[in-house]
């Protein structure tokens, strides 16, 4: 009777774990407004307003130790941004709004 508990059990949670990897969602509800890359950098990364974009946005990037580091207001639809004199380290980036609001902040990592 152990015997078949256990198998039981086993093949329960095979069909469950097969239902669990097998489910689909749908579109990311939450879908950011800037596309970057390469993550992680190590000469440049690139900024790509994918939607929403606003010339009036303002784009900072932050030190690993939350100092601002980079800024441009007034933002084109693509920034270059060049990593060469950055520390190896995590680094944050936001755009604010025209009211002076976070619309998108992220992380992306240097390798310098």
């Amino acid at each position: 009777m152990k015997k078949f508990v256990y198998i039981f059990t086993f093949i329960i949670g095979l069909n469950f774990t097969s239902l669990a990897q097998n489910k689909t969602t749908g579109p990311d509800p939450v879908a950011k407004l800037v596309k970057f890359g390469p993550n992680p950098a190590s000469a440049y990364i690139n900024f790509d307003f994918q939607r929403g974009y606003d010339k009036s946005f303002t784009f900072r990037v932050f030190s690993p130790i939350g100092k601002k580091i980079y800024e441009v207001k007034n933002v084109p639809e693509h920034i270059n941004l060049s990593v060469t004199d950055y520390y190896r380290g995590l680094y944050l980036y936001q755009i604010i709004g025209k009211d002076e609001k976070i619309i998108e902040s992220g992380k992306f990592f240097v390798l310098n």
